[in-house]
């Protein structure tokens, strides 16, 4: 994709979400982080519903380990993959008093080094809680950035390396927002709005499937 029409794809979904924002509902970076680890494979709305009970007596890492991860388990069973996200908490919250004196580290790097935080958890609190530049590639960023066609890559990781090249740093956290609402209320994964979508006339996807699905 050129660079004139990937700016338009981009002019036109800072129009259409100025205000895009992260969905989940956090008081400080360490809930930031626990609600981002509940979120993988989880509906935002979900998360909050947790988080809301979780936070009220477990909302720093200090206070989470004095959860078994049974107990945590527990609480966090409606988000899903419950065993393995209270495993990567716990492990995490160890790690935050251990290593950094019960606070959450403020770098990319040092935010990557917590046991149980994987790379799209720390650009998210990077960029999020500390204003950091970086691009969360999740399930909404991967489909709707290759499908636009301002990546063409097979995994979140080329995905985000091709969208860094395409989007000027300052609206990285920004674009990450944009795809993401454009995920949700237009390019649906199984039946995105193509007719009604203000990027079609530069969307790659739209361009391959217009013609044999009658869009036009």
């Amino acid at each position: 994709m050129d660079k004139i029409t990937s700016d338009k794809i981009l002019d036109e979904l800072q129009r259409l979400y100025p205000d895009a924002r992260p969905a989940l509902e956090y008081g400080s970076a360490y809930e930031l982080l626990v609600a981002v680890i509940l979120s993988a494979q989880c509906t935002d709305e979900r998360v909050n519903k947790v988080t809301a009970v979780l936070f009220k007596e477990h909302n720093t890492p200090e206070k989470m380990l004095e959860l078994t991860q049974e107990e945590l388990e527990k609480y966090i069973f409606t988000c899903g993959l419950y065993r393995s996200k209270a495993a990567h908490i716990l492990s995490a919250s160890r790690d935050i008093v251990e290593k950094f004196g019960g606070e959450v580290p403020s770098t990319h790097a040092e935010l990557k080094s917590l046991a149980g935080v994987g790379q799209k958890t720390a650009n998210v609190v990077y960029a999020v809680a500390f204003g950091g530049d970086a691009i969360a590639v999740d399930t909404h960023v991967f489909r709707v950035s290759n499908r636009l066609g301002l990546a063409h890559a097979s995994t979140p990781e080329k995905t985000e390396a091709q969208l860094k090249e395409v989007i000027p740093k300052p609206d990285w956290s920004k674009a990450h927002h944009w795809l993401i609402y454009h995920g949700r209320r237009v390019c649906h994964s199984q039946k995105p709005d193509c007719i009604n979508c203000t990027l079609k006339e530069n969307c790659e996807f739209y361009s391959k499937t217009s013609a044999h699905l009658n869009l036009k």
